[in-house]
């Protein structure tokens, strides 16, 4: 019973160590070019990662997408995360701090990843003359500046004004969110001694007996 209790509390601990970190990060401004092929953006400012945000541009976040599933561009679809991307860059002095790297030359590839399924378009707001909000969202996985692999998903809010969209497919952001998943490996190195541990005790108990 005791054995059963043990490994029950650990079954429950190690989920919530493997993801109790995570980076916030926000984005603003830039343009999309936007068709059935795909999306493309283009110099999206980084206002902040985690908690630093000081106000001012802190470097870039670009991201693409796969071809557009749906019946069109100024509805509800879907585009695919086949050939995608979501790269986030640091430039300046933080940048460097950040990563532990003063002799770096900027821009510093803070996380470099990709879309990790379908990444949903959502029309919010429909209004006269081509003026339209929309919302992209989906998941996305990669690695940070430290080889560490996270998860996480991502909103955009997105509009068109003057029919830009369906006239020029180009479209602006007007902010994105994105919260990345960071697992803790020193938590989980931890907990994995402690697994060694009990089954070390549980297999001299049964030589004992």
């Amino acid at each position: 019973m005791r054995r059963v209790v043990v490994l029950a509390l650990l079954a429950l601990a190690l989920p919530l160590a493997a993801w109790a970190d995570g980076i916030d990060i926000t984005n603003q401004f830039g343009s999309l070019s936007i068709s059935t092929a795909g999306i493309v953006s283009t110099k999206s400012e980084l206002k902040s990662w985690g908690s630093f945000a000081p106000g001012g541009s802190l470097g870039s976040v670009s991201y693409g997408t796969g071809a557009f599933s749906g019946t069109s561009l100024l509805s509800d679809g879907t585009f695919s995360a086949t050939g995608s991307y979501f790269d986030v860059l640091g430039v300046g002095k933080w940048a460097k701090a950040l990563t532990g790297c003063p002799s770096c030359t900027n821009p510093v590839a803070l996380f470099v990843g990709a879309f990790t399924g379908p990444i949903n378009w959502t029309l919010d707001f429909a209004g006269k003359g081509g003026s339209d909000v929309f919302t992209l969202s989906g998941a996305i996985s990669g690695t940070l500046w430290n080889g560490r692999t996270v998860t996480g998903m991502t909103s955009q809010t997105i509009y068109s004004t003057n029919g830009q969209l369906t006239q020029e497919g180009v479209a602006h952001i007007r902010t994105g969110t994105t919260s990345l998943t960071v697992p803790e490996p020193g938590t989980l190195g931890l907990l994995g001694a402690g697994l060694v541990g009990i089954a070390g005790m549980f297999r001299r108990k049964r030589i004992g007996t």
